[in-house]
């Protein structure tokens, strides 16, 4: 079952069950899901977002909540702040288990060998097959300094 199909079952899960939290959650995803098939369409895709796609923009919005909470947080909003957790807690229920500290450092050594990278020139092509194999399941913006470390 897809990305996309699933975020719907959930959807009208949510609605019977009257879970208003989970359900303008859920209303969220499938909002940016669906102003990212525009976005598409007006580059010349017609068949829409992929599953891989539908991960980045579940990764982006997970990011984007744990930036609010930090905010809140430090402006003493914590009732915002733990609507934007129990946010984050519906979005990750669609991505896959994030890679542990060790899993990560085994992912970014494969990719290095596969890719035959030397260099720091070689960072951009690591990073592609990072991303291809592992979206959804690890903080970019964490292993991107990883991996310069390791071509340094």
């Amino acid at each position: 079952m897809g990305m996309r199909n699933r975020v719907t079952d959930a959807l009208k899960a949510a609605m019977k069950a009257k879970d208003t939290t989970r359900l303008s959650t859920l209303r969220l995803i499938n909002a940016a899901i669906k102003d990212r098939d525009i976005a598409l369409r007006g580059e010349g895709r017609e068949d829409g977002v992929t599953d891989d796609e539908v991960l980045q923009i579940l990764g982006k919005m997970v990011k984007q909540r744990q930036e609010s909470v930090r905010a809140y947080e430090e402006g003493g909003r914590l009732e915002l702040a733990d609507k934007e957790r129990v946010e984050i807690g519906v979005i990750e229920e669609f991505l896959p288990r994030q890679l542990t500290e060790d899993e990560t450092t085994d992912a970014i050594d494969k990719a290095i060998k596969s890719t035959g990278a030397e260099s720091i020139r070689d960072m951009g092509k690591v990073m592609g097959a990072l991303k291809s194999k592992y979206t959804g399941q690890m903080d970019f913006g964490r292993v991107g300094p990883m991996v310069k470390d390791k071509l340094a």
